[in-house]
């Protein structure tokens, strides 16, 4: 009877579904690494970190250099009216013409036209400028009334025979002379301006004290008159328009 009973408990007990514990949970998979996409991030900060320092270092290496702020025609030279300083960035690929070097820059000439805007490199100077074919330069000492006010490197100018051009009691041949000069009173009706002293520029602004050395480059077959003209001190020049590059 016992038996039964023990029997009849047992089968009871195991017919009641088994709960599960309180804090059991189902395994979740593995969470899957990508190495390659961390080490491409980490190298993309470390490209873009390098860029930033490179840009911060080369805003830093900065020079101090020539700018051209008025045209220099061929021949001219820079002095302190025609000329600025500039920061740029360092490039030993080009050859600036550092401010310091200014007063040595003004020894030389422009081998061609320099436009104004442009940064002094090494190139565009030398010794000795080249004359285009066809064009001669002519050196003049002027008084003051035989040239007009501000004239500068760069502008046109007409060139007039000025003087007593019939005066009588002269020579045949000065008479003739002065009949050709007084007929054609118009020397060179279009001269560039190839040099002419700037105003801050010091001890050669007047040439005998009281004149002004101009060099005008002009066409060859005009540079003989010119020159006759301006020995004698018989020539004035006259501001006219064209005032641009060769």
């Amino acid at each position: 009877m016992k038996i039964q009973e023990r029997t009849g408990a047992g089968a009871g007990r195991s017919a009641a579904p088994a709960q599960p514990s309180v804090g059991d949970r189902l395994p979740t998979p593995p969470r899957e690494r990508k190495p390659a996409l961390a080490a491409l991030a980490v190298l993309l900060i470390l490209v873009g970190a390098l860029g930033a320092t490179m840009l911060v270092l080369q805003a830093g290496d900065r020079i101090e250099v020539v700018k051209v702020t008025q045209a220099i025609p061929a021949g001219g030279s820079v002095n302190t009216s025609n000329t600025a300083s500039v920061m740029v960035a360092k490039d030993d690929s080009i050859h600036y013409v550092e401010w310091d070097q200014l007063d040595q820059l003004k020894k030389l000439k422009a081998v061609n036209a320099i436009p104004a805007g442009v940064v002094a490199v090494g190139e565009m100077f030398g010794d000795e400028a080249g004359v285009a074919a066809g064009k001669a330069t002519v050196g003049l000492s002027l008084k003051a009334g035989q040239y007009p006010t501000g004239i500068k490197q760069g502008d046109t100018v007409a060139a007039y025979r000025v003087g007593s051009a019939t005066g009588s009691g002269n020579s045949n041949s000065n008479s003739s002379s002065s009949s050709a000069a007084s007929s054609n009173s118009v020397i060179v009706d279009n001269a560039r301006v190839s040099y002419v002293p700037g105003p801050k520029d010091s001890g050669d602004e007047l040439v005998g004290s009281t004149n002004l050395a101009v060099t005008l480059t002009v066409d060859s077959d005009k540079a003989a008159d010119l020159a006759q003209a301006a020995s004698n001190g018989e020539v004035a020049l006259v501001q006219v328009p064209g005032n641009s590059g060769n």
